[in-house]
């Protein structure tokens, strides 16, 4: 075997020695930052050392490197520790809390204005204080969601480590995840309050911006949780109750994050808290957001303070997912019901504990001592139960959220608003359609006999679902009668007008719009679908009609119960009721058994009053725009009883051969477009009223009284007008002194309600 001298082996030794002894930053007096990356060599009886330096990527943030540059692996002391910030923290004032700070800049310039002038200005200052503080209370008494969200986020409210701090009497913080990282955005200590110990857990903001960039803002990393859940391990093993401390915008939501298995945790941390043998409380002190609180706040009682808020997604984020922008903060903060009040009525919450006016930070001890005093109250409470009883308290608190009820009816409200399945127009057969309309017809009828009211919303659905129908019907006609370029046509050309700036359709394209109409009606009988057609129109009008119906009656209803409260309230006046009970008497006196029989005087007394009751009665009708006619006498309803039915069938023969008259002259092409001039006109005029244009509507609206005039002046119909005339002249003097009486008669009150 070959062997090797013991001084060789020596001389080796001592060489490698000299090199791994040598300085870490240099070699044979050559510094390592000078050789770079360059590879060295040394040979020196055949040993050599060869070395290589390379840039390694800096991590990002909030992952740094090596924070402590004097300790290897610092990263466990990354965390400093906590302690009362150096300057005091400058007041933040709320676009919401304006207003007060007018009134305190008011108090301090009195003040000043006193120790200036040495003037007493005591009462003043009273004044002022007592403004404040009542708009104060008013202020924070009525604060809106998006309000309280402002509050919760106030960058002076008092953190997880300030509230520890004033609740226990002994505090020790414990870090690190056990696998090389201390998340300094949550917080974990053993502490004492009351003599009793427990486990606290916090997610921790900072108080500035340098402790808000160390602390990450307090969104949590995996290993943040991974360390709360390996305090939650220890204080199970050990029988420490947990207290847990909420306040973050959410979990970390980086690249790394994920990588690293942000979602793992916070599931793994969900799980552990539904086995924790031991009690656990849960209080969010600022905002609580997403997954990110909850993996923290699964616990048997959980509790809010006054102004702080819990969401599983913040106003904003809502805002721009549904309406696409985030001005629109108010009104998801108010839709997703995130305050303590909203959650604690949805029994999410179990407590809200109280803040001074003015937040938290306006009190921070005070505020902590209410957090105490809950934590206290609520853990002698939990401590009573045993480990399966807490158990299932934490599993049934979870397990009645957001619970519902199968088999009930559903309320009529909420069954209107629900969206129904929609059947594609044109597949419903007519058969179908007819059996619907009977028994909707069925359900009208039954509400008028049983004066309830009619089934409004159905009959609107149906009259909806059959006029989709016949458009469809129409729709089908048109194309199978070969109409349907013309019509699409004219569609575009009637959009095109309604879409100028006048918006005015031309008389041209008007006329081609009604010659459609009469080509298609003509035709419209020899389209194949037309008996579908037809039926589903008559359906349609008889419903129609139903519903014209049912609301006239409600309307009528509705004015009569109107009317006759008024009429009660002027019959219930004490000045009404004081004379018709001293004209009572008065009748009474005089022992008269009718009208005929009372004194001229007292009679004149009585028709006086009947009049000034029956004119308040008129005015109260015309209030409801109703037309009221008086009728002064009897002689004109013997009149019309009088007409004979010939003479009432001269009267409506001539009436239609007028009406007649005029409908053919308005129908002639010189008269129809003079009305269609002046439509014209008219909808110049009411955009732009001008002198010359309001000359030619006159002119030519006289000209359309002339044409009309002249129509029905002709001699065959006023020779029938006047033979008419003399016999109703005739008529009147045979019926004069039907009613002798009539000139004293009183005047009677009638209204007509025109639907």
């Amino acid at each position: 075997m070959a062997s090797v001298s013991h001084s060789a082996i020596s001389h080796a030794k001592s060489l490698a020695s000299d090199h791994l002894h040598s300085s870490s930053s240099s070699i044979n007096g050559v510094t390592l930052r000078v050789l770079g990356r360059t590879r060295f060599g040394m040979k020196r009886n055949e040993l050599s050392l060869t070395a290589k330096l390379r840039k390694v990527k800096k991590h990002d943030y909030p992952w740094p490197e090596d924070p402590d540059p004097n300790v290897k692996g610092g990263v466990l002391t990354h965390l400093s520790h906590f302690k009362p910030p150096k300057e005091r923290p400058k007041p933040v004032t709320l676009d919401f809390e304006k207003p007060l700070m007018d009134l305190q800049k008011k108090i301090v310039d009195v003040r000043k204005m006193a120790n200036e002038t040495g003037l007493d200005f005591t009462d003043q200052i009273a004044s002022l204080e007592n403004k404040y503080q009542q708009a104060l209370k008013d202020l924070y008494r009525n604060l809106t969601p998006i309000q309280r969200v402002n509050i919760a986020r106030h960058p002076n409210r008092p953190t997880f480590l300030d509230h520890v701090f004033n609740i226990t009497e002994k505090f020790v913080e414990l870090h690190g995840d056990r696998a090389g990282y201390d998340d300094p955005a949550i917080v974990t200590g053993l502490g004492t309050v009351n003599g009793r110990s427990y486990m606290f857990i916090g997610q921790q903001k900072g108080r500035n911006t340098k402790e808000n960039i160390e602390r990450n803002f307090g969104m949590p990393t995996p290993h943040g949780y991974r360390k709360a859940l390996r305090m939650m391990y220890y204080a199970d093993h050990h029988g420490f109750p947990i207290v847990t401390f909420i306040d973050t915008p959410g979990a970390y939501a980086d690249l790394k994050s994920e990588e690293l298995g942000q979602g793992e945790a916070i599931a793994h941390n969900l799980r552990t808290m539904f086995g924790l043998k031991v009690p656990i409380i849960s209080i969010v002190i600022g905002e609580g957001g997403s997954g990110g609180a909850l993996a923290i706040g699964c616990a048997n009682k959980l509790f809010m303070l006054e102004n702080a808020v819990f969401y599983v997604a913040s106003p904003e984020a809502c805002a721009a997912i549904l309406w696409k922008t985030a001005k629109a903060a108010p009104k998801a903060a108010e839709k997703l019901k995130i305050t303590a009040p909203e959650l604690c009525k949805l029994e999410i919450a179990d407590g809200i504990i109280p803040e001074p006016l003015g937040g938290a930070h306006s009190d921070p001890s005070w505020t902590a001592q209410q957090i105490k005093n809950a934590v206290v109250e609520a853990m002698d409470e939990l401590v009573k139960m045993d480990a399966q009883e807490l158990l299932q308290h934490r599993t049934q608190k979870f397990r009645k959220l957001g619970g519902f009820q199968e088999g009930l009816p559903v309320d009529p409200e909420k069954k209107v608003n629900m969206k129904k399945k929609e059947v594609p127009v044109g597949q419903t057969s007519n058969q179908e359609l007819e059996n619907e309309v009977e028994k909707l017809k069925e359900q009208v009828l039954k509400a008028k006999e049983s004066s309830a009211e009619a089934p409004t919303p159905s009959l609107d659905e149906m009259i909806e679902k059959l006029q989709k129908e016949a458009d469809h019907e129409i729709s089908e006609a048109v194309k199978a009668l070969g109409l349907e370029d013309r019509l699409m046509a004219l569609q575009d050309e009637l959009a095109k007008a309604k879409s100028s700036p006048d918006q005015l359709v031309h008389p041209a394209l008007m006329d081609k719009i009604e010659k459609f109409k009469d080509e298609l009606s003509q035709h419209l009988s020899t389209a194949p679908n037309y008996t579908s057609l037809n039926d589903k129109l008559n359906m349609l009008k008889e419903l129609s009609k139903a519903r014209r119906i049912s609301e006239t009656n409600m309307k009528s209803a509705t004015l009569k119960q109107e009317i006759n409260k008024k009429f009660k309230e002027i019959m219930d006046r004490p000045d009404v009721k004081q004379k018709i009970e001293a004209l009572k008497a008065d009748v009474e006196k005089s022992g008269a058994s009718s009208l005929k029989d009372l004194d001229h005087e007292l009679k004149e007394r009585v028709m006086k009053a009947k009049e000034e009751i029956e004119l308040e009665f008129a005015s109260v009708l015309k209030s409801f725009d109703l037309d009221v006619k008086t009728l002064k006498s009897k002689a004109t309803n013997f009149l019309e009883e009088s007409l004979s039915s010939n003479l009432k069938s001269k009267i409506g023969e001539l009436n239609e051969e007028i009406q007649k008259r005029i409908e053919d002259t308005v129908s002639s092409s010189d008269l129809k477009n003079k009305i269609d001039q002046l439509k014209l006109e008219l909808a110049k005029a009411a955009k732009n009223p001008d002198v010359e244009l309001q000359n030619r509507i006159r002119a030519l609206q006289q000209d359309i009284k002339d044409s009309l005039a002249e129509a029905v002046s002709t001699s065959e119909l006023v020779k029938k007008h006047e033979e008419l005339q003399s016999e109703i002249a005739q008529l009147v003097e045979s019926s004069e002194g039907a009613d002798d009486d009539s000139s004293r008669s009183p005047s009677r009150v009638e209204a007509n309600v025109v639907a």
